[in-house]
């Protein structure tokens, strides 16, 4: 009986979020704008993604920057001028759509175009949290090792793009950046594929491109 219970909760847990997150997309929708989910582990450069397309995508950008502490990405991306909500999550190790809600009256939705949410650094805990995002990026790193696309499954299968980063370092710490591309279309055919080393910029522009050309379909 007590597996019966946990299961019941669980299930209408994911109920509930899912539909707060309808609710969030369509307020978004309402905006027209087009929010991002960027999942990550920590140090696989998903704050300095955000940072870069903040600087040279065009239109105008908010961030909700989730983490059990957040004020040290979100004053990073305070620094360029744009509005930036910082969402603590304590001792949860993701964003839910509830939260996300919480906060959404904060963000100038009508002034922005995108939305982009920085989840609290994890590959395992975001999997089943719709945010109410339109597209969901998931970036990894070769510092990571190359067996990380294949150690976390499910991520990756609910990825819309997935950006392999500092592909410059590759050789240095014994990482097949091909063998990741690989092992992420394995499990999911479709999905769009970038390595990147954004600490050259390398690779960012066909990230843009790639958010562009989601948005439009």
């Amino acid at each position: 009986m007590h597996k019966i219970a946990e299961i019941e909760v669980q299930h209408n847990i994911m109920k509930a979020n899912e539909k707060i997150a309808k609710r969030i997309q369509e307020s978004l929708n309402s905006h027209n704008v087009f929010s991002v989910d960027f999942v990550g582990a920590i140090g696989s450069g998903k704050t300095t993604l955000i940072e870069e397309l903040i600087t040279d995508m065009n239109g105008n950008i908010a961030v909700i920057a989730g983490d059990v502490i957040s004020k040290f990405d979100a004053g990073r991306f305070k620094k360029h001028g744009i509005p930036v909500v910082g969402l603590n999550t304590g001792k949860e190790c993701h964003l839910d759509a509830h939260l996300v809600e919480h906060v959404l009256d904060d963000i100038p939705l009508k002034d922005i175009d995108y939305l982009f949410i920085e989840n609290v650094g994890n590959l395992i805990c975001p999997v089943d949290f719709d945010l109410g995002a339109h597209m969901r990026v998931v970036v990894i790193s070769v510092s990571e090792g190359d067996d990380t696309v294949e150690k976390h499954p499910l991520i990756f299968q609910s990825a819309d793009l997935v950006v392999i980063n500092k592909v410059d370092i590759a050789d240095a710490v014994g990482a097949d950046a091909d063998k990741m591309v690989a092992d992420a279309k394995a499990l999911n055919p479709n999905v769009k594929i970038i390595k990147t080393s954004l600490k050259h910029k390398e690779g960012l522009k066909e990230v843009i491109f790639a958010i562009e050309e989601f948005l439009i379909q």
